[in-house]
Order: C-alpha cells, then sequence, then structure tokens
C-alpha cells in the first residue's frame, strides 16, 4: 500500500512539519537568484514596483528559468528531508514497485499533452482573433530547451511534496491522537484568516496577531469543554479514528494543493471559482497515485500539462509569461471549459487508466483503515 510504506523509515508527523519546513526554506533560497536579477535590472526603483512590473522588466526566458530554479532547489531540500529526517530513499515516496515505470509516465504524459494540444488547436481554428502569433525561432528554441529541462523539476517537486511526501506524512498523522483536534483548528484558523483577508486589506504582521489569537481562544475553549466534561475521552477516542482513513490525506493534500494557487495571477483574474479546478485536479492526480500505487501516472500528468501549456500559450494575466508559439490576448472569463476537466474529462482519464492497469479495490484504496504492516506492529 502506498500510504503505508512511510512505515520502512522514521514516520513521526513532526518530521513531516520539519521537513516541509526544510522544503519551503529551500525554495526561498532558490529565489535569491530571481531577486538578485531583478534588482540588478531595476536598480532601486525595484521598491516601488509592483509585482507584474518586475516580472515584466525581465527577459521572458530568462525569468522562466529563474522562477522555476527554486524548485530545483526546493526539490533539493525535500531529499535531504526524506534522507536524513525519514531515513528512507525517494523511491519510497514514489511507488510501491521495485522500480520507477517510466512507461506509466509516458502514458499520464501522453494523455493530457494530447487533449491540451488539441483543446488549444480547436480553440485557435474556432477563435482566431483570441490569439496572436508569438513565434521568435531563436527566443522559442531558448524557451523549449529551458522548458524541456525545467518544467518537469518544478512539477516533480509539487508531486513528491503532495502526492508522495504530504500523503503519506499526513496518513500517518491521522494516527497521532490529537490529529482530529490540530486539524479542526487548522481549519477554523484558516477560514478567520481567509475571512479576514477577504474583507480586508491585512498584512503579515496583523495575520500572525489573529492566528495567534484564534489559536489560544480555541485552545481555552478546548480546555473549558474538557473541564466541564462536555465529552468523554472514549468518545474523542472513537472521533479522532474516523479520521484514520486514506480518504483523509487525499482530501487535505488536495485542499492545500488547490488552495497555494491563490497566489497565482489567475485568481485575481478570474475569481475564486478557479480554486475548484486546482482542487479538482489535486484531487485527480491524488485518486491517480492511491489507485495505481505509485505517483509515476500523475509524474507524467503533471509534466505534460504544464509543458505544454508553457510552450505553445500563454497571456499576460497567468503565472508563467513565456516566448510561447500563441499569445491569448482575449479578456478573460470563467465558464463551462473550467469544470469541463473536472466533470468529463478526468472521468475519461480514469477509465483509461483502470483499463490499462487493470485497477481494482476502488474502495479498499481510497477509503480503506490506515494500518501499520504487520510486521511493524507491537504484539500486545
Amino acid at each position: 500500500m502506498f500510504i503505508e510504506q512511510a512505515y520502512r523509515g522514521k514516520h513521526d508527523f513532526w518530521l513531516y512539519l520539519v521537513g516541509s519546513l526544510i522544503v519551503a526554506i529551500a525554495a526561498v533560497i532558490g529565489q535569491i537568484p530571481l531577486t538578485l536579477a531583478i534588482f540588478l535590472e531595476n536598480g532601486l526603483d525595484s521598491v516601488g514596483m509592483s509585482q507584474p512590473e518586475l516580472m515584466q522588466s525581465l527577459d521572458p526566458n530568462l525569468l522562466i528559468f529563474l522562477l522555476l530554479l527554486s524548485f530545483a532547489i526546493g526539490l533539493v531540500g525535500l531529499k535531504l528531508a526524506v534522507k536524513y529526517l525519514h531515513q528512507i530513499s525517494l523511491m519510497t515516496i514514489t511507488t510501491t514497485r521495485k522500480k520507477v515505470d517510466w512507461g506509466r509516465i509516458i502514458l499520464g504524459f501522453g494523455l493530457i499533452a494530447v487533449f491540451s494540444s488539441i483543446s488549444i488547436w480547436i480553440d485557435y481554428q474556432s477563435n482566431p482573433e483570441n490569439y496572436v502569433w508569438n513565434y521568435k525561432p531563436m527566443p522559442f528554441l531558448i524557451l523549449c530547451l529551458i522548458a524541456i529541462v525545467m518544467v518537469p523539476i518544478q512539477t516533480s517537486l509539487e508531486e513528491y511534496l503532495f502526492r508522495g511526501y504530504l500523503m503519506q506524512g499526513f496518513g500517518m498523522g491521522t494516527r497521532h491522537k490529537y490529529f482530529s483536534v490540530g486539524l479542526i483548528v487548522t481549519l477554523l484558523i484558516a477560514l478567520v484568516l481567509f475571512g479576514a483577508n477577504f474583507m480586508y486589506d491585512i498584512d503579515l504582521l496583523m495575520n500572525a496577531v489573529i492566528s495567534f489569537a484564534a489559536l489560544v481562544t480555541l485552545v481555552f475553549i478546548h480546555m473549558l469543554l474538557e473541564k466541564k466534561k462536555v465529552y468523554s475521552k472514549a468518545a474523542y477516542l472513537k472521533f479522532n479514528t474516523s479520521f484514520q482513513f486514506k480518504f483523509t490525506p487525499l482530501i487535505i493534500t488536495s485542499l492545500i494543493f488547490g488552495l497555494l494557487h491563490l497566489a497565482n495571477p489567475e485568481v485575481e483574474k478570474l475569481g475564486y471559482s478557479i480554486l475548484f479546478f486546482y482542487i479538482g485536479t489535486g484531487l485527480f492526480l491524488g485518486i491517480i497515485t492511491l489507485m495505481d500505487e505509485g505517483m509515476e501516472l500523475a509524474l507524467g500528468f503533471h509534466a505534460g500539462n504544464n509543458l505544454i501549456g508553457i510552450i505553445l500559450v500563454t497571456a499576460n494575466w497567468t503565472a508563467f509569461q513565456s516566448e510561447s508559439l500563441l499569445k491569448d490576448v482575449a479578456e478573460p472569463t470563467i465558464g463551462f471549459d473550467v469544470f469541463l476537466p473536472l466533470l468529463i474529462v478526468y472521468p475519461i482519464f480514469y477509465i483509461i487508466m483502470a483499463k490499462v492497469y487493470k485497477w481494482k479495490n476502488w474502495k479498499e484504496k481510497l477509503f480503506g483503515a490506515i494500518k501499520p504492516p504487520v510486521e511493524t506492529r507491537i504484539p500486545n
């Protein structure tokens, strides 16, 4: 079982929190070259420039390379965390198979690459006024070289972090006696912060103050309820065990994956409805990982999606600006095309993958209990 592979190494939940912090610090260190490039280009004027202005001040290909570089450093941080914190190999969070199945990676890549290419071609033929031909031989060649090397690194970090490391990490966390309390407290604080930021323009310090105040309040309420014996220890333990199933890490990692895209310019341009697509895509990638007992399909799929997008078409309101073949100049709107993959395309991909790899036991693989292997259980 994919999640249970975490039992091969050190799997205390706090180690996964430390490991995630290591990845975040590594990614921030990876952003230093981008910061230096922007400063060298704009000097002290950088201080008063908006983020879009800062990004547009650099050559598109240089910008793409520097943006993706932070993911490469983040991947190094994740590898170090897996090796030294958990004392396992990267293979343990990759697949249950003895070696990586490149055929699965190619299939995942091919499905989304063909679908995306055909979709872009159909839209270009149907609405040519929405596109500008942007082909420039040398910049496009440089873009292809950068993208072919760096995009798979970017998508691999995201897959290793969410579908591998954190999928297994939250799976281990569900067995902690305080997991349900921690999860509920985190969700409540997140809701408070989301509401506060939605209604007001709040800086980082105020967000920290609100988080601390909410945490103290929730801990006080918990202590009060416990003192008044509103709930018994037995009832709490029973409630906690309701989270010890595979759908818990699946849902949590999908939500985190989707919500981290809040910083993308697409959200500002299209609105919060686009988050359904990001969260739904995270759920799709998580499901195929659990059903296939490995990340190969998800690794290929994510790489294909981003690589085709960055090479074929870009827009001035998307996360990545590139010297792509086409520029989308239409005013962005959110419609059924955003929900089309979730409702029609992804289910078709499920069917294809399930047929090819003969998936069975859907209920057990997606909703089954997370249990330590027999050989690691402590006898009574």
